[in-house]
């Protein structure tokens, strides 16, 4: 408790300063730099970079429903980074915006049509880009946004509070168009297996308080989060040859597959389509709790939703997932990139 308390006060020190426009928190010593430089430049030689261009996953996800109501589509946005756009893999089947827009139509027996506007190499200060380009055509805003975003901000030292600043500012514009905004928070990038000690020490440490910090952000921005860290980080470590792709960065399909599993739930929250009560269930961990802490929690217990309540409060769930559904070959958004 001691220790999420501490976690806790970083992250809230963090979203205060980037909502007051303040720079980054610093982090470590400076006698540290010329180790961790040394370290960096070492990481980047050894992991490899993937110059493919992620297939595109844009369409109509569960066609089939067209013929069983008068509804209109759902639809579903993405905005964020490479693991957003689905970078690592080849099929538009396996990224995880094809993934959660076939689970979303599953679950709600409706169509959905899905949008992807993530950048591979994105970090936070293209997101006023990105939702320009959600919501340009006013007609045709989506019901739900997913975004996906924090790993280019760690490994470039973007200062933390800009990065949550342009995260929550983005949330704030999504919300006032209308759209619900789901937000899969910054990986554990102490996990990627090329990079050794001090860095990878460093790069979990500031991939949860990014992750921590991102939440309060977000849920006071009217969003909700859903934590990819922990979740995937123990995955990723022990299957590293499944989990993660040909270039030993980006998650392979089994793990996108393993975090769109993990936003599913709160995706069709957001909703009202979650057959979970908006409640807290304490016999699984679950509560409301002061949103600097709940944000701590959730950056240290992978697949964790935050949302809010009465502030300063926020609720703290524990979703239980289910196994996605396969996207459906013959839909157009769905057949090999």
């Amino acid at each position: 408790m001691p220790m999420t308390m501490s976690r806790a006060r970083v992250a809230r020190r963090i979203a205060t300063a980037a909502a007051v426009g303040g720079g980054g928190i610093g982090l470590l010593g400076v006698a540290a730099v010329g180790v961790l430089l040394t370290e960096v430049r070492l990481a980047r030689r050894t992991v490899g970079g993937s110059s493919d261009i992620p297939p595109c996953a844009d369409g109509r996800y569960g066609a089939a429903f067209d013929h069983r109501t008068d509804r209109r589509p759902l639809r579903l946005g993405f905005l964020g980074d490479s693991t957003a756009a689905g970078q690592g893999v080849h099929r538009a089947r396996q990224t995880p915006g094809a993934l959660l827009a076939s689970g979303l139509a599953a679950l709600s027996e409706l169509p959905v049509d899905f949008r992807n506007v993530a950048l591979p190499g994105a970090q936070s200060d293209d997101l006023p880009r990105q939702v320009e380009l959600m919501l340009a055509d006013g007609a045709d805003v989506p019901d739900v946004c997913v975004i996906m975003i924090g790993a280019n901000d760690v490994t470039h030292r973007m200062p933390l509070a800009q990065s949550v600043r342009h995260l929550s500012d983005a949330v704030r514009t999504l919300r006032a168009a209308g759209c619900e905004v789901v937000v899969g928070t910054c990986p554990d990038l102490g996990t990627i297996e090329p990079v050794y000690q001090p860095l990878r020490w460093v790069a979990r440490r500031l991939s949860r308080q990014l992750a921590a910090a991102q939440t309060i952000g977000v849920v006071e921005s009217g969003g909700r989060t859903v934590s990819l860290g922990d979740l995937l980080g123990p995955e990723f470590e022990a299957n590293p040859r499944e989990l993660f792709g040909p270039d030993n960065y980006h998650p392979s399909a089994e793990g996108y597959a393993t975090a769109a599993m993990a936003v599913l739930p709160t995706l069709c929250a957001s909703l009202g389509l979650w057959p979970e009560k908006e409640q807290p269930e304490p016999a699984r961990g679950e509560g409301l709790l002061p949103v600097e802490q709940a944000a701590a929690e959730a950056a240290s217990e992978g697949g964790t939703e935050v949302t809010a309540s009465r502030a300063p409060w926020a609720l703290l769930k524990h979703r239980r997932r289910r196994q996605l559904p396969v996207p459906d070959p013959a839909d157009p958004s769905s057949v090999t990139g």
